[in-house]
């Protein structure tokens, strides 16, 4: 390479980059030009859906109802930042250590000017943040939803999320001549294409390939689900059979990914004959579809199926997430008609029943957000999976958005295989009508925690009629249901209950199997009278809770019978698991 202080070589590095940037402008223009030219869908236009600048209006007006605490906190800023200018003129050591993982890579640090830049921005954010928690005169809801989207503008305006700001970015530019970013538009216009950002290689993966490859048969269906049993891999089983329900809002084989990872798979390992139902993709089909359906064709009939199977009166259950939230209704309904003893047990992994403490999604369920729901279902039967999961994602913005955005937009990163996301970006429909109704009554207007005041299938619900043994499992850092809302099944119910609370989130909680080694559980007295009051006299045990939940179904299963071989029962297979319904993507 030539010396670049020779005036004809930098002429020439000149003449190259210059042909590469008009190259790179070229090229991306065609693709804008063939991504609008081609048929796509967009959302529908709708002003400002969460209320954003009513409730920053409100906050800007309580920040300002008390100007001595207002003048307080610019000072203590003013003094924080003074400071931070004295540190970066008279360096002293090594540079400050940022366990922030925006701001994790060396070349933060490398450069007096972007560490300045990333310490006066997390200095910034803090105090933002300090005022976000002090803002009186707001009701408890509008502080919530106020401290939330100030977060959400806060951490959209970190430096690590914009090309000049961005050591990393620039590097890999002016390394690559551009092409990361050309990559990254390339990226870009894809995900516009598809209506979501993706987070994997979706091509590494395959549903009945490489994920939700138990074996197993389709041996009934309706117009709401498939029900899969699978292939026992045990001399004897237990005569119990298990039944689960994962949520409609995902696809049930969370619980089935890799053969080390699946739930199901080490189920069926510890001698459990099992079904999973794999709901139906919401299509027109589903258009009336409401709580009642899902719990009487749903549940009900599932229950039904499984107990004809395997010519036994009782089986076990699991809800997951939404489904254990539709289980303890279903369970009430059963009770009510005097039909408990069909259910042996319930289990539930992250469900919530009273949604008084149901974590930030409450922040959605305001009149904003529901007239935005409204507005973006209209007369569509079902309202499309990806705006759900975009809702989720925000939750997590840092790791779900942002960071997809610097690596596969900016640094033009190839994207990277993994399971877990490619489930994740395998987001399903949901029948409008129903979850407007769940939305409204469970979730808003709390109906189901309250005595008779929800009616399912004819029958009012009182959740303190169900005195099926109930394994209750919560996940320390969930996000979505928390695990403060779940442990208030144990309350709901006044049959047997036992509390587990796993360590990580809503799905790195559930999904920990025991060969993984990984996060731990903590168990105690589940007639606590309140949350804090179990923690406060947990043991924590390392690695997964599943041989704790095994341990605790064993004794409830029965005797060993003969393994069930699925098609062989009371009814014949339809086709091979994972069936059709799953393989449904938007």
């Amino acid at each position: 390479m030539p010396e670049l202080t020779d005036p004809e070589a930098l002429q020439t590095q000149a003449q190259e980059n210059f042909q590469k940037i008009t190259d790179l402008m070229g090229k991306g223009q065609q693709m804008m030009l063939e991504f609008w030219t081609k048929e796509h869908s967009a959302p529908p236009m709708i002003a400002d859906p969460l209320g954003v600048m009513a409730t920053w209006q409100k906050a800007w007006t309580a920040m300002l109802s008390d100007p001595a605490k207002l003048v307080e906190m610019q000072t203590r800023y003013m003094n924080d930042a003074m400071a931070l200018w004295q540190r970066f003129l008279l360096p002293d050591g090594e540079p400050a250590h940022i366990k922030d993982k925006r701001f994790a890579s060396p070349a933060w640090a490398e450069t007096p000017a972007f560490d300045f830049l990333r310490q006066s921005y997390l200095l910034t954010a803090s105090h933002i943040m300090e005022a976000a928690h002090s803002l009186d005169g707001l009701e408890p809801a509008e502080q919530d939803k106020a401290r939330f989207l100030i977060k959400q503008f806060v951490d959209a305006m970190s430096p690590s999320n914009f090309a000049m700001t961005n050591p990393d970015v620039l590097k890999a530019t002016v390394d690559s001549g551009g092409a990361n970013l050309l990559k990254g538009l390339e990226h870009l216009l894809g995900d516009l294409q598809s209506g979501r950002m993706k987070m994997t290689d979706e091509n590494a993966f395959e549903v009945g390939r490489n994920v939700a490859i138990t074996p197993g048969k389709i041996v009934y269906q309706n117009r709401l689900f498939q029900l899969i049993q699978y292939a026992p891999t045990t001399e004897t089983v237990f005569e119990t059979p298990l039944l689960i329900f994962p949520p409609w809002i995902n696809k049930f084989y969370i619980l089935d990914l890799t053969a080390e990872k699946s739930f199901i798979r080490w189920a069926v390992s510890q001698g459990l004959t099992v079904f999973v139902v794999s709901w139906k993709n919401a299509d027109e089909t589903l258009a009336d579809a409401t709580v009642d359906t899902y719990v009487d064709e749903g549940m009900f009939t599932a229950l039904k199926v499984v107990r004809e199977i395997c010519g036994v009166d009782q089986v076990h259950t699991i809800g997951y997430c939404v489904a254990g939230t539709t289980l303890s209704a279903a369970l009430a309904v059963l009770a009510a008609r005097g039909e408990a003893a069909q259910v042996a047990s319930a289990t539930f992994f992250t469900a919530q029943v009273d949604f008084c403490d149901a974590g930030e999604l409450k922040l959605f369920v305001d009149d904003a957000s529901i007239d935005t729901m409204e507005k973006m279902t209209g007369d569509k039967p079902y309202l499309d999976g990806r705006y759900m999961a975009t809702t989720f994602n925000l939750l997590r913005s840092n790791d779900l958005i942002w960071n997809y955005v610097v690596n596969n937009y900016m640094l033009g990163k190839d994207y990277f295989p993994f399971d877990l996301l490619y489930w994740n970006s395998d987001a399903t429909n949901v029948p409008a009508r129903w979850h407007r109704q769940y939305i409204n009554e469970m979730y808003r207007d709390n109906l189901l925690a309250k005595p008779g005041g929800m009616t399912v299938c004819g029958t009012p619900v009182d959740l303190s009629l169900v005195k099926t043994p109930s394994y209750i499992q919560g996940g320390k850092e969930d996000h979505i249901a928390p695990a403060r809302s779940a442990f208030k099944l144990t309350k709901a119910f006044t049959g047997e209950t036992r509390f587990v609370l796993a360590g990580s989130g809503h799905i790195a909680g559930v999904v920990n199997p025991p060969s993984s080694g990984k996060y731990q559980y903590w168990t105690g007295d589940s007639t606590a009278p309140t949350f804090d009051a179990f923690v406060s006299g947990a043991k924590e045990t390392k690695g997964s809770w599943w041989p704790d939940w095994i341990a605790w179904l064993g004794p409830r299963s029965g005797k060993q019978v003969k393994p069930r071989v699925p098609g062989k029962g009371a009814h014949k297979t339809i086709e091979d698991a994972p069936g059709a319904y799953v393989k449904e993507r938007i």
